[in-house]
């Protein structure tokens, strides 16, 4: 697979590897048609991924961490043509996948697996299916999702599927009408919510996992040889280094595990378009942008670095003074790129120029662009984006690159530019360059706790039945 990082030797990231997880929507790939998902020969033919996660292993220190990135993501590299969501990446291909969360997000990606519908759940049903509480009833049209209040029910692997899938997802409280589940309120934030219930879900599959013997090298290799051909993966990655993994970290308390998401704000009503982003003149629906102070100190915390670290190669960032940059005011606003490469400058960045382009939109993320992969100019841009808050997200494009500088900043909707903050203090921005933006939310949290709706692990010692769906 082209795009995979090589795994570190040296730096603060020695002995550590990102794997990348995808789940796959594609109808067409299934082997068997299912109605319930909707059929690939009446037009159902997209290829996103609902679910991106990456999962952090060190083995130096004996540690996992998962990151969950959200689907609607607006990302410049999504695809090889340009932006999107980053969930429309996987339409080509899992390189493309590993490519837009490398350059636009900067976490290297060592190996990288993907599963489709059928792929999943045939992995549940190979560990002989999983035990989940309801504490109240849920629907989800879209999913299927549609099961009964019950302390501990048993689900096969479609079943275990329509509860990853909600994020449409209704419940009958206490007020609800409880013969008509389409009545049932309806949770907010949407993907964001499936990501909770997802984490959930990985514990009690972890859970499940550890019963069936992991920790024996034999009985390892058996169940990766038995299920390798449900998983799309890179073929740099063997089943036996697979299986040392497991025999690594048979141990871990899964529970205790960090599991994070990379905080996002909703772009809720760009000048009237009812919440749908309009980009270069496209329309992509719904999108979430970067919060660039809180991503970058959730993505040191899941790689177990420091904020003076490059991401992508785990060495100290170069000094403000080594790096050119020029700015493009992509707003409109008077003065724009003139005050930013000002307070850049204060920074200590050398300038190389500055100047005026056309607006992407009326919302816009601010953009650090940077015109090479090499590691030397990959660390300018995260020198960069590391004096810089609020909506502002990094991409490789060598066109976007102006008056030789080796990084171009292109402005947006809302940022700050401040000085970098000393370890374990937060952001401290010093020049506010744009006011925030009233169409972009607040970011989520990293880590949020279950609702009281959501499913979640049976109780020790409480017998599963098989689940009993309401009539809607």
């Amino acid at each position: 697979m082209k795009g995979l990082a090589a795994e570190f030797s040296s730096g603060a990231e020695a002995g550590t590897e990102n794997i990348l997880m995808a789940g796959s929507t594609s109808r067409c790939a299934l082997s068997v048609q299912n109605p319930a998902y909707g059929l690939c020969s009446q037009g159902v033919n997209g290829v996103n991924s609902d679910v991106i996660m990456i999962l952090h292993v060190d083995t130096t220190h004996h540690r996992l961490a998962l990151l969950s990135i959200p689907r609607d993501l607006f990302v410049p590299n999504a695809r090889a043509s340009g932006a999107n969501k980053i969930d429309t990446s996987l339409y080509q291909g899992l390189s493309q996948t590993v490519a837009a969360i490398e350059e636009d997000i900067g976490i290297p990606i060592q190996h990288a697996v993907s599963l489709n519908f059928d792929q999943f759940a045939n992995i549940v049903d190979a560990l002989g299916g999983i035990n989940m509480s309801f504490p109240m009833s849920v629907f989800d049209a879209e999913s299927g999702l549609n099961v009964r209040a019950a302390a501990c029910v048993h689900l096969n692997g479609t079943q275990a599927l329509e509860v990853v899938r909600a994020r449409h997802l209704q419940y009958q409280g206490s007020s609800a009408d409880g013969a008509n589940a389409f009545g049932w309120p309806q949770e907010s934030l949407s993907d964001l919510a499936r990501i909770r219930r997802d984490h959930e879900f990985l514990r009690v599959l972890a859970g499940a996992a550890a019963k069936t013997g992991l920790g024996n090298p034999i009985r390892d290799l058996d169940l990766l040889n038995s299920l390798k051909s449900d998983v799309s993966f890179d073929q740099s990655w063997s089943v036996n280094d697979m299986a040392h993994l497991l025999f690594d970290f048979h141990g871990v308390d899964f529970n205790a595990v960090p599991q994070l998401t990379l905080p996002v704000g909703v772009v809720t009503d760009p000048e009237g378009s009812g919440g749908d982003l309009l980009y270069q003149g496209g329309n992509y629906g719904q999108v979430e942008f970067p919060a660039t102070a809180p991503d970058r100190a959730v993505i040191d915390q899941v790689l177990g670095i420091r904020s003076d670290i490059d991401s992508m190669t785990g060495r100290k960032l170069p000094p403000a003074s080594s790096v050119s940059v020029s700015v493009v005011n992509a707003t409109g606003i008077s003065n724009q790129a003139t005050d930013t490469a000002s307070a850049l400058e204060a920074q200590g960045f050398r300038i190389a120029g500055v100047s005026d382009a056309n607006s992407a939109g009326d919302v816009s993320e601010t953009v650090v662009y940077y015109g090479s992969r090499a590691p030397a100019v990959v660390a300018a841009a995260q020198a960069v984006l590391s004096r810089l808050g609020g909506s502002v997200i990094m991409a490789f494009d060598p066109a976007e690159v102006t008056d030789g500088a080796e990084v171009t900043v292109v402005t947006g909707s809302a940022f700050t530019v401040g000085a970098l903050p000393a370890e374990g203090t937060g952001p401290a921005p010093t020049t506010t360059t744009v006011p925030a933006s009233s169409a972009i939310a607040a970011p989520n949290a990293p880590t949020t706790g279950l609702e009281p709706w959501d499913p979640r692990a049976c109780s020790p010692g409480v017998t599963p039945t098989a689940p009993v769906a309401n009539e809607t």
